[in-house]
């Protein structure tokens, strides 16, 4: 494994979801699954630190089920004190709660129903303030775009979605399938490889399903940039340790531009 770990170029990103305050995993999006896993996201994030972690995905489920952040104190902190670089989505719905996100000190915001909703604001956010600044969500559950939390979706081709938010000067996109999210069976590899093939010049962010340390190789050895991580640590599936050995490839500067 040393030789895949010394050539891979993806990062690995682990996940907190919050509600509440508390760090949580859902299955396939239900908020009716959600399983408490630590009661202080910032003792989470600590431990990712410790373990030599730079990167970490912030999901507020209180704030995509509100239309608005909810839990961007906690992100402060968390910036405050780890100095990870964060990537952080959940109910960012105007350029205000856009901008308090950047204030709170997130590296990178995800954009989900927004973007497919309001792709003329979102397209204007982008040439404001860069590409590399705003990952475009792309979800998908049975093939279709889902929005809202993951609770409605819309007929809209991913690849024809995606290329049009390239040709506005997109580069970073999250796909999770919906279906393997939070449910430790491995993740879409065939999705990823039809929208790497469909979608050139992007930077694609992998998530759901990740169970196993082969599973981040494969993804990466196909050439995602980022794999999101979240339910296989709280598990024990993947060890922090082994996850921190892949190291962590610096986002470039002029791509977030």
């Amino acid at each position: 494994m040393s030789k895949v770990i010394e050539e891979t170029r993806s990062r690995v990103i682990p996940a907190i979801d919050i509600i509440e305050g508390k760090c949580v995993r859902l299955e396939k999006g239900d908020y009716a699954t959600a399983k408490v896993y630590g009661d202080n996201p910032l003792d989470v994030a600590m431990s990712y630190k410790d373990s030599g972690i730079e990167y970490l995905h912030i999901v507020d489920l209180d704030g995509a089920k509100a239309q608005e952040p909810k839990n961007l104190k906690i992100v402060e902190k968390i910036r405050s004190k780890t100095k990870l670089k964060i990537d952080f989505g959940g109910g960012i719905k105007t350029r205000q709660s856009l901008i308090d996100s950047f204030n709170a000190g997130v590296e990178q915001v995800v954009i989900g129903s927004l973007a497919v909703k309001d792709q003329d604001l979102v397209k204007s956010w982008i040439d404001e303030l860069g590409g590399g600044r705003i990952i475009i969500g792309a979800d998908t559950i049975d093939g279709k775009i889902a929005t809202d939390g993951w609770q409605e979706t819309v007929k809209m081709d991913i690849f024809a979605f995606i290329n049009d938010y390239v040709a506005a000067g997109g580069k970073y996109f999250l796909c999770t399938d919906i279906q393997k999210d939070g449910m430790l069976g491995g993740p879409s590899n065939a999705l990823y490889k039809k929208i790497l093939t469909n979608c050139e010049g992007i930077n694609l962010l992998a998530s759901g399903g990740v169970s196993s340390m082969d599973d981040v190789v494969k993804l990466s050895e196909m050439g995602v940039e980022g794999v999101i991580v979240g339910k296989a640590l709280y598990e024990e599936k993947i060890n922090i340790d082994d996850l921190s050995l892949f190291g962590n490839p610096s986002l470039n500067d002029e791509e977030l531009d």
